[in-house]
């Protein structure tokens, strides 16, 4: 009977075990992704800096890229080799370390620079993919892990295209123009498409989520990171010629808004990230509870059903004990051989008595 109820209950335990564990693991491995992605955030923002202060003839890196380099190095060293994004990383800062060597006119190292930023955002699109991120079942944390690797970056980067296209434009030949102007156009398209999926995933977040900060947080970030693109799309003003001044000070409010919106998003998410690995901690500790609380009960039913097995084997009647006349070899009153039993007698007593006399 014992056995009966361990193994099943053991098969029920492991089963359960096992999923919990799992889940566990997942969760973790996607708050290494949200840490590998925050640490990219002020990367892609560097990019873009670098790329328009190049055209504009400054050879040196910007030192917001020399430190986001320096930041993103320090996680790859630790989470690099589980999260499978060591070669990519290396790959790009060492495409990035030689920057400040590029060679060529305006328009070849504006190619460089967007060669780059394009492995920097297949970074993301590895460590979003490679830690489980992109099949997050919540959610809020879906919508935000998408606007993290995917619509933060690539809006970004398209918006610092746009502005820096526009330039090209406007100081290009004739020939030039024809060529750089649908580059300009569908960049343009491109950011519109990018802050419009961006706006959505914040919202669809923001409608069904367990954070009570989520929403107010995002309200006010959100809202001055559309302004600040909405003022650089201005400044590039497609369809004529850009103003440089508007586009710089569009570039420095959309930089700040950038980080602030960038760093709710990141914080909101591991929030959420950390609150999951609690309840699965949580439950894991009721399931170990559960089991340990089964098996035992399990062990003193058993030992109970084999105590009462015994006791009731003790009580069970046995043979009757023989008498002393059987032990003599002497039969029982009423079994036939009574007379077995019976001292040998000649006569009465008063005859006896008498012949007794007689003899006197």
């Amino acid at each position: 009977m014992t056995v009966l109820i361990l193994v099943p209950a053991g098969c029920l335990f492991a089963w359960v075990w096992n999923d919990n564990q799992d889940r566990r693991d997942n969760t973790q491995r996607e708050r290494q992704g949200v840490e590998y992605l925050t640490a990219l955030a002020p990367l892609i923002s560097g990019l873009a800096e670098a790329q328009s202060s190049a055209l504009q003839g400054v050879a040196a890196p910007p030192a917001s890229l020399t430190t986001a380099v320096t930041n993103v190095s320090a996680v790859d060293a630790r989470l690099g080799a589980e999260l499978g994004t060591r070669e990519r990383w290396t790959n790009l800062r060492d495409k990035i370390g030689k920057f400040k060597t590029l060679k060529g006119d305006a328009e070849a190292v504006f190619q460089a620079h967007v060669e780059v930023a394009d492995l920097a955002l297949a970074l993301y699109a590895s460590v979003q993919s490679g830690t489980g991120l992109l099949r997050d079942p919540d959610n809020d944390v879906s919508h935000l892990q998408q606007v993290i690797a995917v619509d933060l970056p690539t809006t970004v980067t398209q918006v610092s295209r746009m502005g820096d296209l526009a330039m090209l434009v406007s100081a290009a030949t004739p020939a030039r123009k024809a060529v750089l102007a649908p580059q300009f156009g569908a960049s343009v398209e491109f950011v519109n498409a990018s802050v419009d999926n961006l706006t959505n995933n914040l919202q669809a977040a923001a409608e069904n989520t367990t954070s009570t900060t989520l929403s107010g947080n995002l309200v006010s970030t959100l809202d001055q990171f559309r302004r600040g693109v909405e003022a650089l799309t201005r400044g590039a003003n497609p369809g004529g010629t850009p103003n440089p001044a508007t586009m710089a000070t569009a570039q420095a409010q959309l930089q700040t808004s950038l980080s602030a919106l960038s760093g709710v998003v990141s914080r909101e998410t591991t929030t959420l990230l950390d609150d999951r690995l609690d309840s699965l901690d949580l439950r894991h500790a009721g399931i170990l509870t559960a089991g340990v609380a089964v098996l035992a009960l399990t062990l003193v039913a058993g030992a109970l059903h084999l105590v009462g097995r015994r006791r009731a084997s003790s009580a069970r009647p046995g043979p009757a004990p023989a008498g002393p006349d059987a032990a003599r070899g002497m039969g029982r009153p009423g079994d036939g051989y009574g007379h077995l039993n019976q001292a040998p007698t000649y006569g009465d007593a008063p005859t006896q008595r008498e012949r007794s006399g007689v003899l006197r």
